[in-house]
């Protein structure tokens, strides 16, 4: 597997709000607006999108993007004042395929 530790991957995906988060960035032009400047597929969401669509409070959900990112799932992009993440594609599918093989 992908460098990823099983057990935080799976403590990642343990809490409803981070995997709608995973879901809609999966696909994120269909749950977020446009950003200004900033492409949701190559860059990722920013912050505070995902904060107004969990509606709860910016540090809740930066609390719980953090964990997904310890986890591996997602990457985190910095631009001036504003982060932006999206999906780890490689090691979504490395935790897919450990669970298919190994488990």
């Amino acid at each position: 597997m992908k460098s990823l530790e099983p057990i935080e991957v799976f403590k990642a995906l343990s809490n409803e709000a981070r995997l709608q988060i995973l879901e809609w960035l999966k696909d994120a032009p269909a749950y977020f607006g446009p950003q200004e400047g900033v492409d949701l597929i190559e860059v990722g969401v920013c912050v505070s999108q995902i904060t107004a669509k969990l509606n709860m409070t910016q540090s809740t959900t930066s609390q719980y993007l953090s964990v997904l990112q310890r986890a591996g799932l997602i990457h985190a992009t910095r631009i001036g004042k504003w982060t932006y993440y999206k999906r780890d594609e490689e090691a979504i599918q490395a935790i897919a395929s450990y669970i298919q093989k190994d488990l």
